[in-house]
Formats: structure tokens, C-alpha cells, sequence
């Protein structure tokens, strides 16, 4: 039943998108297979696109990052997105990571962190802005990309993969029916297995890793602006699972909103992946994208006084 599942996850997580470009656009240069690291002697891997004309020497850049249950899933999945967000004005990376049940947390997220602080060291190379990042995920790859914008190195998940001299958090973040609460009751049972191989044990044997694992654990004031997008009849992350995260984000003053699809499943295709990509697109143009400055004003109006 576990492994079925992994392969249901990883399915409808790639399912909506039937029809993938086989070579990036013209516009677009796409380079694979970039060594960003090392996890436990393994070399760690993303596959990069920017545009062949940029707009700007520093560009923003999003991360990109599969779902599968944190066991299944390739960083190809998404090579489409990143040439879709690269025709947009983005550098975009789509992250490979080390996978459960052979590796275990937090070795998930030490590795998209050591990919992020990958980037920022590469910054000028690729022309990006260090300042300027956000991560996408879809389901496990959501939760990835929430700890990435909700945890820095105080938290102790950086890991030993490269570039300790960088920051590993982000700028904003969009997640795609990712789980915030891996120690919530509303976890279906049928997940049970999967967050057992991907912790290493039960809640109930190992409730400190769960809550460290979990995202709505590093909410706090500053953190990245994010956009949760949830189906309400998703039977592997409850659309309750963004509840908590709502009331966390609201207490802590932290930018965002969450959109839930009624009916919607884990996973989604036709007219609503669109709408929800352009969506998504949007948030990261508010939030990533450089605001020019307003023009100052040639005598400015005297203030007003009481």
C-alpha cells in the first residue's frame, strides 16, 4: 500500500500537465544536471533556466520543487515550469533532492536549503538577485517550500551540503497542497506510512522530529509572504491542514493568503491549473519583481499639522 501510494502522489502531482514541451523555447537557456552539493557523499542536483536576454544583471529567481511523498518524484517533472517562469523575467531551478525511506528527514530539507544557498553564491554567474528568491512546490515539494520559508539557520536544519556562508530562506512562497502540521489528527491514515518513512519512526515515537518537520512549527514575524493553495476533497492533505497555518501567518503578521478549490483533489488540471499558475505567477511578480520608486514630488506639499 505505501509504495502504491507514493506512485498516486507523485501521479496526480504531474498528472494535470499532459502535454510537456520536449526543449525549452528559444528565449530560454536551460542547463541540467548543475551540481549544487553533497548529501552523504552524493552529488545533489538541479536543472537551471534563465533567459537568453535578460532584462536586468540581477534577476529574481524561483526554486522549484517535486512532489512524491518525499520518496518518488525527479526534478525533470518541472523542467516546463522553469522555462515558463524563465520567459517570465526569472532565473528558475527545479531542485532534485535525497529521498525517503533511504534518507530520512531532515535530509529534505537540508538539501533544497543547501540549493538555495547554492544560488545566492552563484548569484552573479546566473545572474540573479540574491535578495529576490521564492520557492513553488507541489505536495511533499510544498512542505519543503514552506520550511524554506519559514526557517533560517538558527533552526538547525541547514545540513553540511555546501556554501555554509550563505542564507538557505527565501522571499515568498507558493504551495501547492502542501501539509503544514505532519503531527496534526486530521492526517489521513493512509499518509501514516509515508510520514513514518520519511521521519523514521511514528508521531508517537518521534513527536520532536515531527514538530521540527512540521512548518506551522517556524512561523514567526518576517517570514516570507505565502500563497497556500488547497483542494477541499484532497483525501491525502486535508484542506484543514491550512487552518493552522492561516492562524499562524495572521498572528505573526506574515504576508499572504490561502485559496482553497472547492472540490478540488490533490491536484488539478484544465482550466483551474491555469488560473492557479497565473495565480501563482502574480504572487511572486508582487513580491519578487523590483517596485520602481515613485517619483518625488517637485515641492512637495507642506505637511498638515494639528
Amino acid at each position: 500500500m505505501r509504495v502504491q501510494l507514493r506512485w498516486v502522489v507523485l501521479f496526480l502531482v504531474i498528472a494535470p500537465v499532459a502535454v510537456r514541451a520536449a526543449d525549452p523555447p528559444v528565449g530560454v537557456i536551460f542547463e541540467k544536471d548543475v551540481v549544487y552539493g553533497k548529501g552523504a557523499g552524493t552529488d545533489l542536483k538541479l536543472n537551471l533556466s534563465r533567459p537568453k536576454d535578460p532584462a536586468s544583471t540581477k534577476l529574481p529567481c524561483i526554486v522549484v520543487i517535486h512532489g512524491g511523498g518525499w520518496a518518488a518524484g525527479d526534478r525533470s517533472a518541472h523542467n516546463d515550469l522553469t522555462w515558463t517562469l524563465a520567459s517570465r523575467g526569472y532565473v528558475a531551478a527545479s531542485i532534485g533532492y535525497r529521498l525517503a525511506p533511504n534518507y530520512r528527514f531532515p535530509a529534505q530539507v537540508n538539501d533544497v536549503k543547501c540549493a538555495v544557498r547554492y544560488l545566492r553564491a552563484h548569484a552573479e554567474k546566473y545572474g540573479l538577485d540574491p535578495d529576490r528568491i521564492g520557492a513553488m512546490g507541489f505536495s511533499a515539494g510544498g512542505h519543503l517550500s514552506m520550511m524554506l520559508g519559514l526557517t533560517n539557520a538558527k533552526d538547525g536544519l541547514e545540513g553540511d551540503g555546501g556554501w555554509p556562508d550563505q542564507d538557505s530562506q527565501v522571499q515568498a512562497v507558493v504551495s501547492f497542497f502542501g501539509p503544514t502540521d505532519l503531527a496534526a489528527a486530521d492526517i489521513p491514515e493512509q499518509v501514516l506510512g509515508i510520514l513514518k518513512d520519511f521521519i523514521g519512526g511514528t508521531k508517537q515515537e518521534k513527536p520532536e522530529a515531527f514538530r521540527k518537520a512540521s512548518p506551522i512549527t517556524h512561523v514567526s514575524p518576517g517570514d516570507a509572504p505565502m500563497l497556500l493553495l488547497q483542494g477541499t476533497k484532497d483525501p491525502l492533505v486535508p484542506h484543514t491542514q491550512t487552518y493552522p497555518m492561516l492562524e499562524a501567518m495572521t498572528k505573526n503578521n506574515v504576508p499572504g493568503r490561502v485559496e482553497l478549490l472547492i472540490g478540488a483533489s490533490h491536484g488539478w488540471g484544465g482550466t483551474e491549473l491555469a488560473r492557479t499558475a497565473a495565480v501563482s505567477f502574480t504572487f511572486f511578480d508582487e513580491h519578487l519583481k523590483a517596485k520602481p520608486k515613485p517619483a518625488r514630488a517637485a515641492n512637495p506639499a507642506p505637511a498638515l499639522r494639528g
